[in-house]
């Protein structure tokens, strides 16, 4: 499954949402072909946007170069 964040644009009284070039070349889809859609809203806080950052601790407000 190949995946791409796009942002919806209102076209009359629809939404309309692009599909890249490089998925429709990479998938192989054509013009009038059927394709499946999953669509899920982002987060606007992005919290948890980098799962690998660890959460802040005491110690590192005392290591801090900016206090």
């Amino acid at each position: 499954m190949t995946e791409a964040v796009q942002i919806a644009k209102q076209i009359g009284g629809s939404l309309m949402v692009r599909i890249p070039k490089e998925i429709v070349e990479l998938e192989h889809i054509s013009p009038g072909e059927a394709v499946h859609i999953d669509v899920r809203k982002l987060r606007k806080d992005w919290f948890g946007m980098f799962p690998q950052l660890k959460p802040f601790t005491k110690e590192d407000r005392f290591h801090s170069k900016y206090e």
